[in-house]
């Protein structure tokens, strides 16, 4: 198993870098954004094999404050094959707010997910990594106030690595502080991907806040660099993110 996540992790950075400098022959166009993320994440076990997870998410459009930009709602059932790794299957349900191709509505998109989750400890360190598997079902476009009864489609790919190391020299616990760094590749594919197969990176620095066993805070910079489907145009996103977590045991 650790053979065959390790080739994954490569595969998604060689069509990381491949895809980036291909897209360096285009003349690039770049928007720059400024937003705020916040987020509530949510794992519960129910019993020693099964649990669920939720997250709902708010993102703003620009200048931090400016309109919103996106919601998310995502809810799974998770497998726990161990105390370390886990699986987990879902739906979300994503709104894109009014955009500059559809001024008027909101776009849904209906995204059926698969995951597995691991968990590493380094002495009083900490690590988490995911594989995430999208489909994504994204209503089309008709004009800026109409949706089409179709729907484009593809395959989302994440990869995302999670570092935490605490000021004290000893595992994290309630009223505790750690730094955090976190970093997320996206990686798009199938018959209606052209041009962008690097979709996105998203890079965050922040610090942890433990409340209880059970809840924690986490803010800090992100940095989402993201290559939309004309391929050399791009979004640069400088923001703040706010994540509340819960993990419960019941």
């Amino acid at each position: 198993m650790k053979h065959v996540l390790n080739s994954c992790f490569y595969a998604v950075l060689f069509l990381l870098f491949f895809n980036v400098d291909a897209a360096h022959a285009q003349t690039k166009q770049t928007e720059q954004l400024n937003q705020v993320w916040v987020g509530y994440l949510n794992q519960t076990r129910f019993t020693k094999k099964w649990g669920a997870w939720a997250d709902l998410h708010l993102r703003t459009k620009e200048k931090f404050v400016t309109n919103v930009n996106q919601t998310i709602v995502r809810l799974g059932i998770t497998y726990y094959v161990n105390d370390a790794a886990k699986l987990t299957a879902g739906y979300a349900y994503v709104s894109h707010y009014p955009g500059d191709n559809h001024k008027e509505i909101t776009q849904p998109e209906h995204r059926p997910w698969q995951q597995i989750q691991w968990h590493t400890k380094y002495g009083h360190k900490r690590m988490m990594q995911w594989i995430r598997l999208e489909e994504k079902y994204r209503r089309k476009i008709l004009n800026d106030s109409m949706l089409a009864n179709s729907y484009s489609f593809n395959w989302k790919l994440r990869y995302n690595l999670w570092y935490e190391i605490p000021f004290k020299k000893k595992a994290p616990g309630p009223k505790s502080w750690s730094f955090i760094a976190n970093d997320e590749v996206h990686i798009n594919f199938g018959k209606q991907v052209v041009n962008n197969y690097f979709d996105q990176n998203r890079f965050f620095l922040g610090l942890k806040y433990q409340f209880t066993d059970e809840c924690n805070v986490q803010f800090g910079y992100t940095n989402v660099f993201q290559q939309l489907s004309a391929g050399n145009k791009y979004k640069n996103i400088d923001g703040a993110r706010i994540f509340f977590f819960q993990n419960l045991v019941l």
